[in-house]
């Protein structure tokens, strides 16, 4: 069991993400939202402090960090630059996926962690346009080849890292057995791998998410990772993949709304009323809002918290993982998108211009409605926890 001591954290702040660092970064994330640049200083430095390789286990040469342990450092991270966190998440997900089924006594996909030691990245290759199946169906078609390998074609969005990712997690249709699905990684430089060019959002730009275009990209024998019945069914891969993807992208959130409640503090110590002549932080009004808003962020990291630790710690929720994790990264955005209106709210015209930090956090904040599920795509899920007589378990 990791230590969980306040000191413990501190100490790991310091060692992947010190003070000065997280200053450089935070000073960065204007200029990468202004000029829709990729974070490439911000990786370089992340990759010299060993941040890429934080998931692996000792045993495998890393520093064999739980994940409650990463989510606190991605909270820290997404305070200073979301979008790198953001980005950043997904090769941490990719590590984590395995690090959470080798756990769980599958070393099927461990070269991941050898992989990841070398210095390769990994990206999400899942979401495709208008499969709101996500993991459980594909829109893309995988074919086999005579060595056991795949060509895989289809489109995936938001694949984050687009700059510099080398390899890509991606699933399609066994077009040998329409049944089942095919999981594992595309080298970057495989034939038939393309990247779009089109990349000018509103918020979380300098992840760079744009779309990956395969046309029969080689999947090498040996990075076949998985099949995967078409459909609900209960598998360890989609249980590590949900799992790290809702805890690591509320985590970021989380941070997000940490910086929006500094920021929003921040802004009433620096306003004064000409009616009263005091400070807004003196104001009721506006102590009342920003109270509110600590309120509910508090339970954010605790949520948080208390799911990665069973994760860690082999917990077994059997069906009400899925419950637990949705929600915690539904609250984890909701609080994101709420504070940072507190805050623009707190901090008053200033922080309506496109030069304030507030601007591109509220901005940066938004994105937290476009990962999946989403509420409306969720909620069925809640009404059946509690109305429906059976539940699809899902495999721990």
């Amino acid at each position: 069991m990791s230590d969980n001591s306040p000191a413990h954290h501190a100490q790991l702040a310091q060692q992947y993400l010190p003070d000065a660092l997280l200053e450089q970064l935070r000073e960065r994330a204007d200029r990468y939202d202004r000029d829709n640049a990729f974070f490439d200083e911000d990786l370089a430095d992340l990759q010299a402090t060993g941040y890429l390789s934080v998931l692996v286990p000792t045993e495998y040469g890393g520093p064999g960090l739980s994940l409650n342990e990463v989510s606190r450092l991605q909270q820290r991270l997404a305070s200073a630059a979301p979008a790198t966190a953001l980005a950043i998440n997904m090769h941490l997900m990719c590590v984590g996926v395995v690090r959470v089924m080798h756990e769980r006594g599958d070393t099927s996909m461990n070269f991941v962690f050898d992989e990841a030691k070398a210095g390769e990245i990994f990206a999400f290759g899942i979401s495709e346009p208008a499969n709101d199946w996500v993991l459980q169906d594909s829109n893309s078609t995988a074919t086999s080849t005579d060595d056991g390998g795949y060509r895989v074609s289809g489109v995936k969005i938001f694949t984050s890292l687009s700059p510099v990712w080398t390899r890509l997690i991606v699933h399609g249709r066994d077009a040998n057995d329409e049944t089942r699905l095919v999981y594992g990684f595309v080298r970057r430089d495989a034939e038939g791998v393309t990247i779009s060019d089109d990349w000018d959002v509103m918020g979380m730009r300098a992840s760079h998410s744009r779309a990956t275009i395969l046309r029969d990209a080689r999947m090498n024998p040996e990075h076949v990772a998985r099949y995967v019945p078409v459909g609900q069914h209960p598998d360890l891969l989609v249980f590590a993949i949900t799992s790290c993807f809702q805890l690591l992208v509320a985590s970021v959130y989380a941070g997000v709304a940490h910086r929006a409640l500094e920021l929003a503090a921040a802004g009433l110590h620096a306003r004064r009323s000409t009616k009263t002549g005091s400070s807004y932080a003196e104001i009721g009004e506006f102590r009342t809002r920003l109270a509110d808003a600590h309120m509910a962020y508090m339970a954010v990291p605790a949520q948080i918290e208390t799911y990665c630790r069973d994760l860690d710690e082999l917990v077994d929720h059997g069906a009400g993982w899925p419950l637990r994790l949705v929600s915690a990264r539904v609250n984890a955005s909701d609080a994101a998108r709420r504070t940072a209106e507190v805050a623009l709210q707190c901090a008053g015209g200033s922080g309506f211009s496109n030069s304030h930090e507030l601007s591109r956090l509220m901005r940066d904040a938004t994105a937290s409605l476009f990962h999946p599920p989403s509420v409306d795509a969720a909620r069925p899920m809640y009404a059946a926890a509690l109305l429906d007589d059976e539940v699809h378990p899902v495999r721990r």
